[in-house]
C-alpha cells in the first residue's frame, strides 16, 4: 500500500505524544508559562487540544468518528494517557484498512479541499507542533527530557558526540503499565561534561 508510510508515522507519532505527556506530573496539570494576560495554554489545556482536535480532525475531515467522547470523564494526567492511547489505537486500526483510492481521495480541509494523505501530513505536523511547545514547558519548569526524535542533552547531548536516543519508553503498552505503577522511564545518563551540547562553538 503506497500510503504505508502515514500509516507508519502515525503509530510512532501517537508514541511520541504519549512519551512526552508522560514527562509530565499531576501537579504540572494546571501550570502555564508566566504571562499576566495568561495567553499560553496550560498543560491540562494542550492535553484537551490534542484529544478534541484530533477528534474533530478525524471525524469531520477524514470520516472517521470513533462514536465516543474524545476527553476522560475524570481529567488526570493518567486518564488522559490512556483516552489518548485508545482513541489513537482505533484511529490507527481505521487508517490500516484504507484504499490507495481513499488517501488521495478530496476531503474538506476548513476552507478548501484537499487529499485525505495531505490532511493526514497535516495533522501529523499540527501534533508535532504541540508537543514541542509542551517540551518547551518542561524545560520551563527545569525537567529532563528523553528523545523525542534524536538525542537531547538529557540523554547524552549531539549525535555528533555519539550520544543515544533514548525514549521514556520502548510502546505505548510499555508507557501505561510504567505510569500506572509510578513511572519506570529508561534511565537517562544526563547531559555531557566534557562536550557541548549545542551545535555553536
Amino acid at each position: 500500500m503506497p500510503y504505508r508510510f502515514l500509516v507508519e508515522s502515525y503509530e510512532t507519532e501517537r508514541l511520541k505524544t504519549l512519551g512526552v505527556w508522560a514527562e509530565f506530573r499531576d501537579a504540572d496539570l494546571h501550570w502555564r508559562p508566566a504571562d499576566p494576560q495568561a495567553r499560553g495554554r496550560s498543560v491540562l489545556e494542550q492535553f484537551v487540544h490534542q484529544c478534541v482536535s484530533e477528534d474533530g480532525w478525524f471525524k469531520n475531515m477524514l470520516g472517521i468518528d470513533l462514536g465516543a467522547m474524545p476527553l476522560p470523564e475524570i481529567e488526570t494526567r493518567l486518564a488522559f494517557l490512556e483516552r489518548y492511547a485508545q482513541a489513537s489505537a482505533t484511529r490507527l486500526e481505521r487508517l490500516r484498512v484504507q484504499t490507495p483510492e481513499w488517501w488521495t481521495g478530496e476531503a474538506q480541509f476548513f476552507e478548501v479541499r484537499r487529499s485525505r494523505a495531505w490532511i493526514v501530513v497535516r495533522r501529523l505536523v499540527h501534533s508535532s507542533h504541540h508537543r514541542g511547545q509542551l517540551t518547551a514547558y518542561l524545560r520551563m519548569l527545569g525537567r529532563e527530557l528523553h528523545s523525542t526524535y534524536g538525542p537531547t542533552s538529557d540523554t547524552g547531548g549531539l549525535p555528533a558526540h555519539q550520544a543515544p536516543v533514548i525514549y521514556a519508553y520502548d510502546s505505548v503498552d510499555q508507557l501505561l503499565q510504567g505510569e500506572w505503577r509510578g513511572g519506570t522511564k529508561h534511565a537517562l545518563p544526563g547531559p555531557p561534561k566534557d562536550k557541548q551540547y549545542t551545535e555553536r562553538p
